[in-house]
């Protein structure tokens, strides 16, 4: 019997194939995870469905939430992360700043400050 895939949800996928938000959803589709790209405005994003936000999921759990959206964005998730089951929050390069980090303390969520792409194996400028 095979292992579930990882389940992860890229908050700020895109449909621009430059952004981390897309190279992200590539790298963990090429790894074999189990994505959910998050963006209200479109509805898939490299053939993959796309949700509006992390209630949208299908699931109460998930191993891993990205995050590739500016910080004041990021707080705002941060709330529906209480709503999920969900193992890893990586805040990666340009999504941080002391407020988010402050406001996930607040809310119990421990944070990986790091790059979620190279995190699995990918090169996220080969992408």
């Amino acid at each position: 019997m095979t292992a579930p895939r990882q389940k992860i949800a890229i908050v700020g996928a895109s449909s621009d194939r430059s952004k981390f938000g897309n190279k992200a959803v590539r790298a963990f589709v090429a790894q074999g995870w189990e994505v959910f790209p998050i963006n209200p405005t479109l509805d898939s994003i490299e053939g993959v469905p796309a949700y509006r936000d992390l209630a949208s999921i299908p699931g109460d759990h998930l191993d891993r939430v990205s995050f590739y959206v500016p910080p004041q964005v990021g707080i705002r998730i941060l709330d529906q992360i209480r709503d999920k089951q969900v193992d890893e929050v990586w805040i990666n390069p340009g999504a941080e700043s002391p407020e988010l980090l402050k406001r996930a303390e607040e809310l119990g969520i421990e944070t990986i400050q790091a790059c979620s792409i190279l995190d699995v194996g990918e090169d996220p400028h080969s992408l």
